[in-house]
């Protein structure tokens, strides 16, 4: 009888691989791989497979993994579902005859945690295929880990064995930056549910867009998961993610022996990117170009010695115009901030304590900055959340040298 700890590649051999094919059983279910294409934005091509397991009872009814790894009951059960899962993943990704891509594989989180134990594995799994470890995607999977430094030692034992790791459902559960920061990972696979909410809030691309350029920032590539639709694939695009994974690029396949045929409308695709983009772009460009004579004609007004009140006063009148701010060269702010009359009751009392903003010092800022690297010409920020105001805006800038030899920045915050 066997040990209930001896789970190594030679039990598996033994007990499930004597006559190796495309399914093996587990209990009275039938499992099986099927392959879903992973695809590189930039490349337009499939870079990977992520490999994910298929049951069917008896009675030829399909049960989910999640199902099925629930019915586990301990953790020798878990350990010897998930290494089977990944010995057949492996063994059926050879008929796919791919020597470059990726393979994909989860592991589960006991196995994460208590794998050790139970005998050696994926290395001589790997060994015994003659698969090479840098084509292997350890994902990961989201569940509650709470010792960061146990996890750590797990995913070094897979990056000094070669293997790539992706954390998996990042914005869901306990995913965070924390574990990001900690586990140094290859891959971040954001949760389906950052497109769901996007398709309901459009400012929520931005806000995924922000969360892509940081986990850039860390070192990792983002893929986007999830992808259904022609619209999500496009705001997969605009957010700047690396990869993409879902339907709307392929579904997971059992037949691997024909191949994944490979999505034909990436052409088509950026194509309609780049028109949206174009469009947008010029849509705001002339939005913005208006504004032009509305800053000289204000400057022009400032250098006669008006007031700031007097000299901005057309400016302020302007749809979607919120506030107008003078400030010095070391973006220290000179006088109160000039608030449009139309977005005076819009203002939330909760933030009262952010309104007053003379002698503020914006020296961080970009609209700042860029002023005094390209004086009397026109600047302009992406949207960002005003400080003084609470809303999203975008700031535009122009600087100018007064009579007396002072250079001055001109500010006004735009509503978006």
């Amino acid at each position: 009888m066997e040990s209930p700890k001896d789970l190594s590649l030679s039990y598996f051999t033994r007990n499930f691989f004597q006559n190796p094919n495309i399914m093996t059983t587990y209990g009275n279910l039938a499992l099986s791989t099927a392959l879903q294409p992973v695809y590189s934005l930039p490349h337009k091509r499939i870079i990977g497979y992520e490999a994910l397991l298929r049951a069917k009872d008896n009675s030829g009814s399909n049960i989910s993994p999640a199902s099925l790894f629930s019915t586990t009951s301990t953790d020798s059960e878990t350990i010897k579902l998930d290494r089977l899962s990944r010995y057949l993943h492996l063994h059926n990704f050879q008929t796919m005859k791919d020597e470059v891509n990726w393979l994909f594989l989860n592991v589960s989180p006991q196995t994460i945690k208590n794998g050790k134990y139970y005998g050696p594995f994926f290395k001589e799994l790997l060994e015994k295929y003659n698969f090479p470890a840098h084509r292997i995607v350890i994902e990961v999977v989201e569940h509650p880990i709470e010792d960061n430094m146990q996890l750590l030692d797990i995913v070094n034992f897979y990056k000094n064995m070669g293997c790539l790791i992706a954390i998996d459902d990042f914005g869901a559960g306990y995913s965070n930056f924390d574990r990001i920061w900690t586990l140094k990972p290859d891959i971040v696979k954001l949760d389906r549910s950052f497109l769901s909410r996007a398709s309901d809030d459009n400012s929520i691309i931005n806000m995924i867009s922000g969360i892509v350029s940081l986990l850039h920032q860390s070192g990792a590539f983002v893929l986007i998961e999830g992808v259904e639709t022609r619209d999500q694939a496009l705001t997969a695009i605009q957010t700047n993610a690396d990869f993409v994974q879902g339907y709307y690029f392929g579904y997971p396949e059992t037949d691997l022996k024909s191949g994944i045929a490979p999505f034909e409308k990436f052409e088509d695709l950026f194509e309609d990117y780049k028109e949206r983009s174009e469009t947008e772009d010029k849509k705001f460009k002339n939005s913005i170009e208006k504004f032009n004579s509305f800053f000289s004609q204000a400057i022009s007004s400032l250098l006669k010695d008006n007031s700031l009140s007097k000299a901005c006063q057309n400016l302020l009148e302007q749809e979607s115009v919120v506030r107008c701010y003078l400030l010095n060269s070391k973006g220290v702010q000179k006088g109160s901030t000039l608030v449009s009359k139309k977005y005076e009751y819009k203002f939330d009392l909760r933030f009262k304590p952010l309104e007053e903003a003379n002698s503020a010092d914006w020296f961080r800022r970009h609209y700042m900055k860029r002023a005094l690297v390209y004086p009397a010409q026109l600047q302009i920020t992406r949207p960002y959340l005003s400080i003084t105001g609470a809303h999203m805006c975008v700031t535009l800038s122009m600087m100018f040298i007064t009579q007396n030899s002072t250079k001055m920045i001109l500010c006004c915050d735009i509503a978006v």
